[in-house]
């Protein structure tokens, strides 16, 4: 049995979109400043194709992105619109074979992560080929001293066109703007050189340690940078719902994808001759949820960690808030004692949602991440003071559970919009649930149907002789 290819959609862009995709043709440098849930990546593959396709203008693009979001976020963007369905999006990543073998395929924007910008620039050197550049997560580009930022200065001055795209360009001060504008003006309208910038902007703090903005910096260089950038925030556009949907696609790396299809295969095949029962498709479901997030219980309840592919979106996803407030839903124990580890290493101020006092810090503004259980969040309780964005780690059949969970942000007092993200594995049990949740039908039918499904694939990759009558 194969799986349906989704139905491709029309893309009918909010006001605020087209103003976007309109600047993009219009200027051959721009910050795109827009919250996490606004469609940068539609909005900059819509203007890359009529800049190719249309008006000539470019013949290669290159995006720069966190990791996973290289991985398939750019591709599966291009796949779901029908105006784009015909954008070659080739990922530049793996082993350095892996990588050269990608940038000499044929394709109209090539994705690498931010990672291996040094080693892009190396390997081009004077015949860099992409006239048009995008920095997927301009704030990546913040340190003036890294070598992602040293290797893209050399390569500036043969980029024509290039594009920032990020939700907070400052999320510790000003002074991490200035390598952000270097890269989109060459030191235009922020200085050409980082001292001149702190000298003109900036005041050496009495202890010699840090800098603070002289009176009145804020505002001159946001004049200075006006043109040159766009800023929107989601509750600024009263046309958007009051929840935005942010489904993050997570692809296994390929160890752990072999690992993932073996271990669903076994489980499904456990049960392919016995007729499932809603409590045992809650079990088996449970399992291969369980696999997507990474880690799972055996019969003793010891954890088996098997990748760490959703952490490290999880994570990516955190540094994409750039300090704001994330209310983080989890579904099972070990997902919450694999998040807190990977975040033990953050400045962040982390709260597990035990009792009261958690839920006053929340609303103070004392807490970044807020950990919580949907089942123990779902009720009651009122969190919309202290954020707007809800991420789902680990995701669970039950609509209601999933509709009261996102509630606690969404609510009379609320005053930004909500923005709920999703980190979905694809090809695994997850992008199931969330196609139930979406078409607000997470009903028990539902879960049996998805689960005979898998066993008739589970079944097709076994020689008939083996197959049990």
């Amino acid at each position: 049995m194969s799986t349906a290819v989704p139905a491709l959609q029309h893309f009918k862009p909010w006001d605020y979109q087209r103003y976007c995709i309109n600047r993009l043709l219009v200027d051959e440098a721009l910050g795109l400043f827009l919250d996490l849930g606004l469609g940068k990546t539609v909005i900059t593959l819509t203007a890359v194709n009529d800049l190719k396709y249309n008006r000539f203008a470019i013949r290669r693009c290159l995006v720069v992105a966190p990791k996973k979001v290289a991985e398939a976020t750019w591709t599966n963007e291009a796949a779901k619109w029908g105006h784009l369905k015909h954008m070659r999006i080739v990922t530049v990543l793996g082993s350095q074979r892996q990588r050269i073998r990608a940038l000499n395929t044929p394709g109209d924007v090539y994705v690498i992560n931010r990672d291996n910008v040094a080693w892009l620039v190396d390997y081009y050197r004077n015949a860099w080929p992409f006239d048009m550049v995008v920095l997927d997560e301009l704030s990546s580009f913040k340190n003036h001293q890294a070598k992602r930022f040293k290797a893209l200065t050399w390569v500036r001055p043969h980029i024509k066109r290039i594009v920032g795209l990020t939700g907070t360009p400052a999320p510790n001060g000003l002074l991490d703007l200035w390598p952000q504008m270097y890269l989109l003006d060459g030191g235009e309208r922020l200085e050409k050189y980082i001292t001149h910038y702190r000298n003109r902007y900036f005041e050496k703090n009495y202890n010699g340690h840090g800098y603070t903005a002289k009176p009145g910096a804020d505002d001159a260089i946001q004049q200075k940078i006006s043109d040159i950038c766009i800023s929107m925030k989601a509750e600024d556009y009263l046309e958007l719902p009051g929840e935005v949907v942010n489904v993050i696609p997570v692809q296994l790396d390929e160890k752990a994808q072999k690992q993932y299809e073996r271990m669903e295969k076994e489980l499904l095949l456990e049960v392919e001759d016995t007729e499932i029962t809603a409590t045992s498709a809650a079990v088996l479901t449970g399992k291969l949820l369980q696999l997507c997030n990474g880690a799972l219980y055996d019969e003793e309840r010891n954890v088996h960690e098997l990748h760490n592919n959703k952490i490290d979106a999880f994570l990516e996803l955190i540094e994409q808030l750039n300090g704001k407030p994330a209310l983080v839903f989890y579904s099972f124990q070990h997902d919450l004692t694999r998040i807190k580890k990977a975040l033990e290493k953050s400045d962040l101020r982390i709260r597990e949602l035990k009792t009261p006092q958690d839920q006053l810090d929340w609303n103070a503004g004392e807490v970044d991440v807020l950990l919580a259980h949907p089942a123990s969040a779902a009720y009651g309780l009122n969190l919309q003071d202290g954020g707007n964005h809800v991420v789902w780690f680990g995701l669970n059949w039950s609509l209601e559970l999933y509709q009261q969970a996102n509630g606690r942000l969404h609510r009379q007092g609320q005053t930004q919009k909500v923005i709920l993200h999703h980190l979905v594995v694809q090809g695994g049990a997850d992008e199931e649930v969330m196609t139930a949740l979406e078409g607000k039908a997470a009903t028990q039918d539902k879960l049996l149907e998805a689960l005979k499904a898998r066993i008739e694939r589970a079944q097709e990759g076994i020689p008939s002789d083996d197959k049990r009558n």
